[in-house]
């Protein structure tokens, strides 16, 4: 059952994503491209993707257990720490040059061309040497 609703919610996801253009890397660089032909209509996303999740958490923090019958995990305390700070401006440096984040670049598999394959690799490629280099850069600090 569980699989069945992690598909479902994977092809509303993806749904989603088409239908508001996330996949458009022309539609996204429209976005942030403020000070030359800025395209707003993304901000109807963010608006519809934020106001749901809102509701949502309410109703979750007043629940034991999910739908399915698993427990909830408590809310982690939040913290804003080095990690949090660079990833930030890594993932928006990607967007704003590619055009495309994680979700939409996946989405994109079918007819991204060249350039959404190479971005997909080069994605993948970061995660996996994320881990390592982090782990470099933390055993220099304390050295």
């Amino acid at each position: 059952m569980r699989n069945v609703f992690s598909f479902l919610s994977g092809a509303l996801f993806g749904t989603g994503l088409l239908v508001s253009g996330m996949v458009d890397t022309t539609k996204v660089q429209g976005w942030l491209d403020v000070f030359g032909a800025w395209d707003p209509t993304l901000a109807f996303v963010l608006g519809g993707a934020i106001l749901p999740m809102a509701i949502a958490w309410r109703i979750a923090e007043r629940r034991k257990v999910a739908v399915l019958g698993t427990a909830i995990p408590e809310r982690a305390a939040p913290k804003v720490g080095r990690n949090l700070i660079i990833g930030s401006l890594m993932f928006g440096a990607g967007w704003g040059l590619a055009g495309l984040c994680p979700g939409p670049a996946l989405a994109s598999i079918g007819f991204g061309g060249v350039g959404g394959a190479v971005f997909l690799v080069s994605m993948i490629a970061g995660m996996l040497a994320a881990p390592p280099i982090s782990q470099g850069i933390d055993r220099v600090a304390r050295a």
